[in-house]
This record gives structure tokens, C-alpha cells and sequence, in this order.
């Protein structure tokens, strides 16, 4: 069945300035081959083809060599060098432009064929062979040289100045002819298209146009050893097909076959350097709604299968010249070199939607795709890549959060102020540093006196701003791709630091507060159990805890992640509980071994009746399932004489210590060993926030 968003070679526009150009190059090329072919008559011709099997075996070497040519192109209409050039320009110089250009129609004519291309590609590449043919004869015929079939020319050593013009003037009127239809087809300046493809172009015409004397050579004196020119043309094919390969792998998506983000890179600055005055350059960043349950639902291979109609769509949807990337999952970028302004980069957004909302049929399942697209401009909304990707991922979260689905970047909305962006440089570069450290709380049993563990706080000191508080960078992190890697970096510490406390005999588990991302990435129970592995620690060595917020969704319960992370005996505790809308169910289902209840309602506890009854029920609750609570913000004797009559197991907060740096929690921990109030194997908990 035809895609009907498909628009492969189906001509350009009716007057159009490519159809303009396509019509008279072939009207040129053919009024060229014409009159060549009335110059040759019929009887020379049939004595040719009846009596010389050179002539045969000619036309077999260039329809072979269009079959296959070597690219050096990514341009779907510039295609590549066919090394029928070669034969050809061979045949034009011992028999003339007559026979060179039958020979030529004919190898065309046939590839078109068996290629399935449309006739004006087929008439285009006749034409254009056809006048690069005939500026060719015409040098020769200025020094004198007039081929014919029954007057052969081979040239001699004094003849290198005729073949050498005539190679150039073959080479410059077909890469002229070819680079400005590519130019009209993708919109871009025919300058820069010569830029880009005459230096390949240059190198692969020079060796099959310096071949040619060399079979004219052979054709004169054994035409029987031509077929030996195969082998040389068969290494360059297959030389160049490699290096095309590796290069298509380095720029490309493995799954979709679409351009990565590094090829985006540099389609985007290419298409930046090129734009001129009152001209715009659109990105759009596109993310599939919903597509994360198809995949949890019915695995990765539907889900890859679908990501690749996703691909086909897109691409065949987008105007020539504009590219499609997949940047990563279920995102998917498309450039458009040039855009009038934002409202015909809402028109090209729109058609991709329409294309992605036809259902699609899989594993005998209808599905109905949706996505959400962000468009960013230059220059009006950014001066860069970076920016243009930062600022239309900005407008594709304004779409996925008012559900329009295509959003323009607008400045006033973006909460990514530079001051943010900046900050965001520098978390990075101190993550790779040392401003980043630890410093830990206890938590203490309230019937008992007895210290269960540390709950460690992630600070960070600015070595120009100061100290910068969590609630200023953690926000900033989880929005961006810094989360998974500032997580990673509070994880190595919070090990080796239970690993010291562990090796001194303070026998404490370290916790580590994740996002619902960290909790749901199936690389973070590896990273876990390479991080005990390598320490010599148990799996309760370590704790997890995730916000309340989790519960909300069904994904924690189905996640694989989840599910390696109980196999390897890792606890979980659930943050900030009374702060969301947690339902029994939810809490049930969820494999947690401890629940901390707010610091919010902890803190009203002897003043706000209200907040008592909730820290009661809450702890009630709890103890009815099993778990264990933990109290947070405990800051007078009275909460915490309070929180004991309730039944709450533990509590932390000013009241027991304040935050401290690794080394003075340790002196403070050994103290209390020494006092008799921390036992053999007690419990820690550290947060990154």
C-alpha cells in the first residue's frame, strides 16, 4: 500500500524554479542527442553493432557501471559517480559523440527501469550526460579531432592538452547541470553545494576521465583485455561503499537510519553559516505522547518497529532539503534550512502530526500515535544550535503542558533565565570537581536513644557565588540531562562513605535519595550492585529513597528496575509521605520498608491540632502495614515526646544533631558507640537534596 505522505519522485512543482530548470536542461540535453545521433547513419551503425563485438561488450561495461554507482554524495538527486563515465568518455574519444551518447541513453534508460525512477529524473540524467558529451566533442573538434565510427581516434602522447580540456569541460557541465538542481531541490545556494560536493566529485571524475586514454589504448590493439578495467572500478566501488558505510554509522541512528545528533550538528550550522538577511532557520523538537506505555505494554521490538514508522513518516513528510534526526528514545528533531517565519514553521509541524495521527496497525493492535512539537528560530529566538535545541525543547514542553500540541519559544514563558543556564555550566563542571560533598544528619529511635543511621544532605560551595542551596540546583538538574550523572556522583560518595564507616566498625547502610527517573533507569541496579561489589559491602548497605509523587503512577510497579533492585535486597523508603495522594493500594503494591513522614506536619505538632491528627493517622497507618515511620523536622523536646507516644519508630531533625561534614559525623557516631547508644548494625540514609 502507497504511503500517502509519501512524495518520492513525484516531480517537482508545475513552474516551479526546479520544474523551470528540469525542463530546460532536458529540452537542451535532448536537442544535443538529436542532432548527434542524425550526424551517425543508420548503415554505419548497423555495421557496428553487426560486426564488432567491442561495441557489445561496451554497452554491457556502461549499463554494469549505472547500475552501480559510486557514491560520493548524501543528496538523494545527486546520487553518485557511475563509472560508466569511464567507458563513456572512452567511447566518445575512439568513436565519437554519436555512439558515446546511444550507448549512454541506453545504460540510463535501463537503470531507470530497474530502479523504478521517474522520467524526469531518467530524462534529467540522459540530458545532462548528453550536453557534457557534446562540450567535450566540441573541445576536441577544436584541435582538430573528430571521431567516427569509421575512422576511429587514438590519442598519443601529444594529444594530453585536447583530452585533458575535454575531461574538464565532460566534468564541469555535468557537475554545474547536477549541483544546481540539487541546490533548487533542497533550496540552498548552488555556491555552497559546489563547495560541498565538487572536492569528492573533483577526485573520482580525474580517475575515471584519466582512465579513458588508457582503454581507448587497449580497444585500438586488444579490445579483449578492456573487461580487465573492472578490477580497478570494483576497488574504488567497494573502497568508497565502506568508507560511506563507516561514515553513515558514525552520523546516523542505528535503529531509524535517520541522522543523529551529531549529523544534526552539522546540518544545523551549515544551514546557520548559509542563512542570509530577512532568512530564518527553524528546529523543531518532537516528542511521542504516550509512547513509553506502548513500550512497557508490549516490549522494546513493538516498540522499535513503531519508532521506525515513525521515521518513515516523518521523513517522507518533510520538504526537500529539510532534515529528520532521532535524537535519543522517543525525540525526534527536524531542521527546515530555511523558513519564511513561525507561522509556516507551525504549518510544517502541523503536516508532521497529521502524519503521525494515521493509526497504525502491530501485533494485530491499532494504534493512535500523537505528538507534541516545540519550534525555536534563528535568529529570532537563538544565535546557535545549542540554544535553538535548549529553547524548541523549552516550546515542547509548553505544548505537552497546555496540550496544543505545536508551541512557538516564547521568551516570557521560559524559566531557563541565562542566570539558570549558567548555573547549570557550572554544576557540571562541578561535578567533574570537588565543590560538590556530603554532609549527614542522624536519625535516632525515639523509644530507644538509639542512633539507626544518617540521613546525608548534598551541598555545594560555589568557589565565586558561595554556598548554593538545593532548592536552586537540584530543580535545575532534574529538568536537564545533568540528573542521571549528579546522581551517579552523590551514589560514589554515599558508598565509599559507608564503606569507611562500614571498615571502622560504625557498621551503617547508606540510602540514597533518587527522582522517579532515577528510580525507573534500568542501568541504576548495575550501578548499585558494581558499587557494593567493588566496596565489599551487603546489599542493605545501601537504601533508596523516592518522594511520594512516585506512587502517582503505575510505573514503579511494572518497572524492570524496580524489580532488580528488590531481587538484590536493596530497601526502599518513601519520602515526604502526607504531602501527595497516596492511596492504600498504591502503598501496598510498592516494595518499601519505611515511611518518613513530612517535616511540614512534623513541625506544627503541639501547636496545630489538625497536624497532630495527621502525623497520628499517618503513623497509625503505617505501623497497620507493616512498616516502619520515620519522622522528619523534629526540632523540640516536645514533638519528639509527642511523636513517641504515637508510636513513631524514628525521628530526625535539630533536636537529635544538626547536618554535619563526613569527618564530624564519625567523631560524633564513635561517641556514641562509646556510650553504648549505637548498636552493632544500624541503618543511614543519604539524600541529594
Amino acid at each position: 500500500m502507497t504511503d500517502p505522505s509519501d512524495t518520492r519522485d513525484l516531480g517537482p512543482r508545475r513552474y516551479s524554479p526546479l520544474w523551470t530548470y528540469l525542463v530546460a536542461v532536458i529540452a537542451a540535453g535532448l536537442a544535443a542527442l538529436v542532432v548527434a545521433e542524425m550526424r551517425l547513419g543508420v548503415e554505419e551503425f548497423a555495421a557496428l553493432a553487426r560486426t564488432s563485438s567491442l561495441f557489445w561488450m561496451l554497452v554491457v561495461l556502461v549499463v554494469l557501471g549505472e547500475l552501480r554507482p559510486i557514491i560520493v554524495s548524501n543528496s538523494r538527486l545527486a546520487g553518485g559517480t557511475a563509472t560508466s563515465t569511464l567507458f563513456t568518455f572512452a567511447v566518445l574519444l575512439y568513436h565519437g559523440l554519436s555512439v558515446a551518447l546511444l550507448i549512454h541513453t541506453l545504460a540510463v534508460v535501463v537503470s531507470g527501469l530497474l530502479h523504478r525512477r521517474a522520467w524526469h529524473r531518467v530524462a534529467f540524467n540522459v540530458s545532462q550526460v548528453a550536453l557534457a558529451s557534446t562540450a567535450a566533442a566540441v573541445v576536441l573538434g577544436a584541435f582538430g579531432h573528430h571521431p567516427h565510427p569509421a575512422a576511429p581516434w587514438v590519442p598519443d602522447g601529444a594529444d594530453i592538452a585536447p583530452v585533458g580540456l575535454a575531461a574538464v569541460a565532460y566534468f564541469a557541465v555535468r557537475c554545474v547541470l547536477v549541483c544546481g538542481a540539487v541546490a533548487l531541490h533542497e533550496r540552498r545556494p548552488l555556491r555552497r553545494v559546489l563547495r560541498t560536493t565538487i572536492g569528492h566529485q573533483s577526485a573520482m571524475y580525474a580517475a575515471l576521465l584519466g582512465l579513458a586514454p588508457l582503454v581507448v589504448v587497449v580497444m585500438s590493439r586488444s579490445p579483449a583485455m578492456v573487461p580487465l578495467f573492472v578490477a580497478p572500478l570494483a576497488t574504488m566501488y567497494f573502497t568508497a561503499s565502506l568508507s560511506r558505510r563507516r561514515d553513515h554509522q558514525a552520523m546516523h541512528d542505528g535503529l531509524t537510519s535517520l541522522p543523529n545528533r551529531k549529523m544534526l550538528i552539522l546540518r544545523t550550522e551549515e544551514a546557520l553559516a548559509e542563512a542570509r538577511d530577512r532568512q530564518r532557520v527553524g528546529l523543531l523538537l518532537l516528542d511521542l505522547d504516550r509512547f513509553k506505555e506502548v513500550n512497557d505494554t508490549l516490549g522494546h521490538p513493538v516498540g522499535d518497529r513503531l519508532l521506525q514508522i515513525v521515521a518513515h513518516r516523518l521523513t517522507h513528510s518533510v520538504r526537500p532539503g529539510d532534515v529528520v534526526a532521532r535524537l535519543g528514545g522517543d525525540e525526534f528533531a527536524v531542521l527546515l534550512p530555511t523558513v519564511r517565519d513561525a507561522f509556516a514553521a507551525r504549518e510544517v509541524a502541523a503536516r508532521l502530526r497529521v502524519a503521525l495521527t494515521e493509526p497504525v496497525r502491530l501485533e494485530g493492535l491499532t494504534f493512535d500515535l500523537d505528538a507534541s512539537v516545540g519550534i525555536a528560530l534563528y535568529p529570532d529566538h537563538a544565535p546557535d544550535f545549542e540554544l535553538l535545541l535548549q529553547r524548541s525543547d523549552v516550546a515542547m514542553y509548553f505544548a505537552k503542558e497546555a496540550r496544543t500540541g505545536v508551541e512557538v519559544y516564547v521568551a516570557e514563558k521560559d524559566r531557563n533565565s541565562p542566570e539558570r543556564l549558567n548555573l547549570l555550566g557550572d554544576l557540571r563542571r562541578a561535578i567533574g570537581g570537588n565543590e560538590l560533598q556530603l554532609h549527614y544528619q542522624p536519625k535516632v529511635g525515639l523509644a530507644t536513644g538509639v542512633v539507626e543511621g544518617v540521613e546525608a544532605l548534598l551541598r555545594w560551595w560555589h568557589p565565586v557565588r558561595g554556598p548554593v542551596y538545593p532548592a536552586d540546583f537540584i530543580p535545575l538538574a532534574e529538568q536537564s540531562y545533568l540528573m542521571r550523572e549528579l546522581t551517579q556522583h552523590v551514589i560514589d560518595m554515599a558508598l565509599e562513605q559507608a564503606a569507611e564507616w562500614w571498615h571502622q566498625g560504625l557498621k551503617v547502610p547508606v540510602a540514597v535519595n533518587v527522582s522517579a527517573r532515577d528510580l525507573l533507569d534500568p542501568a541504576l541496579p548495575d550501578l548499585l550492585e558494581a558499587g557494593l561489589v567493588r566496596l565489599s559491602l551487603p546489599p542493605d548497605a545501601v537504601q533508596l529513597e523516592v518522594t511520594e509523587r512516585i506512587l502517582m503512577t503505575d510505573q514503579a510497579y511494572t518497572a524492570d528496575s524496580v524489580r532488580a533492585l528488590v531481587r538484590l535486597g536493596v530497601p526502599l523508603a518513601l519520602d515526604d509521605f502526607g504531602t501527595g495522594y497516596s492511596s492504600l493500594v498504591r502503598l501496598q503494591r510498592l516494595p518499601v520498608s519505611e515511611v518518613k513522614i513530612d517535616g511540614s506536619f512534623v513541625q506544627r505538632i503541639g501547636k496545630s491540632g489538625d497536624d497532630e491528627r495527621i502525623v497520628r493517622s499517618i503513623v497509625d497507618l503505617v505501623r497497620s502495614l507493616g512498616l516502619r515511620s520515620v519522622a522528619e523536622g523534629v526540632e523540640t523536646e516536645e514533638a519528639a515526646i509527642l511523636l513517641t507516644e504515637m508510636g513513631c519508630d524514628a525521628g530526625q531533625g535539630w533536636w537529635f544533631a544538626e547536618a554535619m561534614p563526613a569527618v564530624e559525623t564519625t567523631t560524633w557516631l564513635k561517641a556514641r558507640r562509646m556510650r553504648g547508644a549505637l548498636p552493632l548494625c544500624g541503618s543511614a540514609e543519604v539524600t541529594a537534596s
